[in-house]
């Protein structure tokens, strides 16, 4: 039976999404690419913001598509891309989350011990490869920057970069955090490449660019570090934390079948059965855990668990500075009395979030100027923001049980 597996998608943020080749929508329905519907790519945020229940599943696509809008109008500009370059470069985009685990980043080292999302990637991309007999070869390098033409590692994976483009987009629509709203079409269409081989934004797209890296840094200290946001994360990692210490002291809790294995499994190289165990893991089993652990005898556990399934979360401040120790002290010993129980210390907590909107040192983003050369965004005449914006701001958020304000 022959499949038309030359689809349209249509996407709330980008509209009608073309799949071009055939390989992608093999990889798309590939058990490993669909697991994505099922992590969410925002984490525990739509506690905070409630339309932010959009998944890693499409922003993947969102970012293949963008890929492909770029490749478009390098082509245009007279850049020679080949019809397996451009298939390489949207697989290789297309499958860069494809290693993400429950809850994306906050609990990777908590489950995984320490294994990376993008080494996970890797790994699966590998598996992948071996099943597709190859066809995945050079979007392997392209993923790793080992090919030759750089820019198409640079559309992967950099400052600017079409993955940056699409969750900045996405975000903003399902979160209605209008800053963060880029105009992801300008900059793809000022894209360009230099001499070198690496991507460069025609000089003309500057504004666009500072633009994209304030809504960057507007996401981040409004909706992604937001002090609620923080916490919700803190708790998750918190939540593991708690029960793997539990389980390591003897206590039975119950989970699913895939979350119990990573919860019982003592630190070690990933096994096949460890791979196997992750392409079956996605948020649902961890918030089945915590519905259950709600109920669990161990009362920080229960606490947490209650905090985050019933929206009732502790309270929160943030400074510029770090929190007073006596201040912190106060708030344990005000908890230890209040909830009768001697180890309030796992209860109050100070959170800190550090940002550097924009390395100037790694991987600088680059003008094309008319004459040809190239010169740094932040050394261009006409920037307005480039300069303030390679400067690391740091936040500190106190957490403490609501019941003691």
């Amino acid at each position: 039976m022959n499949i038309n597996k030359l689809k349209i998608i249509n996407d709330p943020v980008h509209g009608f999404i073309k799949i071009p080749h055939e390989i992608l929508f093999d990889v798309i329905e590939h058990p490993y690419f669909q697991r994505l519907r099922r992590i969410g790519q925002t984490g525990l945020l739509n506690l905070i913001f409630p339309g932010a229940t959009h998944t890693r599943f499409h922003h993947a696509l969102g970012a293949m598509h963008l890929m492909f809008t770029a490749l478009e109008t390098l082509k245009q500009k007279g850049i020679s891309i080949s019809v397996e370059e451009e298939k390489a470069a949207m697989l290789a985009i297309l499958m860069h989350d494809v290693g993400h685990g429950p809850f994306s980043h906050a609990l990777e080292s908590m489950l995984m011990d320490d294994w990376h999302h993008e080494n996970l990637s890797l790994l699966l991309m590998n598996r992948l490869n071996d099943e597709f007999k190859g066809e995945l070869t050079l979007a392997l390098e392209m993923f790793q920057g080992k090919y030759h033409r750089k820019f198409f590692n640079q559309l992967i994976s950099s400052q600017l970069d079409v993955d940056r483009l699409d969750y900045l987009k996405r975000d903003s629509f399902f979160t209605g955090v209008s800053e963060g709203n880029i105009n992801a079409e300008r900059i793809v269409s000022m894209m360009n490449v230099c001499e070198e081989g690496e991507l460069v934004i025609d000089a003309k797209g500057i504004y666009s660019i500072e633009n994209f890296l304030t809504a960057r840094m507007f996401m981040y200290w409004q909706v992604y570090y937001h002090k609620t946001s923080a916490l919700a994360e803190f708790l998750l990692v918190k939540v593991l934390e708690r029960a793997k210490h539990l389980i390591s002291q003897g206590m039975n809790l119950p989970a699913t079948e895939n979350l119990s294995y990573f919860l019982y499994r003592g630190k070690s190289e990933a096994t096949d059965e460890d791979i196997f165990r992750f392409t079956q893991l996605d948020d649902n089993d961890v918030i089945q855990a915590m519905k259950l652990w709600q109920n669990s005898e161990d009362f920080v556990l229960s606490y947490y668990c209650k905090c985050i399934i019933q929206r009732n979360l502790p309270k929160t401040i943030i400074s510029t500075q770090p929190f007073d120790p006596d201040f912190i002290d106060e708030k344990i010993k005000k908890t230890n009395d209040f909830f009768g129980i001697d180890n309030g210390d796992a209860m109050v907590h100070e959170i800190k979030r550090k940002l550097l909107s924009y390395d100037i040192e790694r991987q600088p983003i680059n003008l094309l100027q008319k004459n040809g050369q190239k010169i740094r965004l932040d050394q261009s005449q006409d920037q307005l923001l480039s300069g303030l914006l390679n400067t690391k701001t740091t936040r500190y958020i106190i957490t403490f049980p609501r019941e003691i304000s």
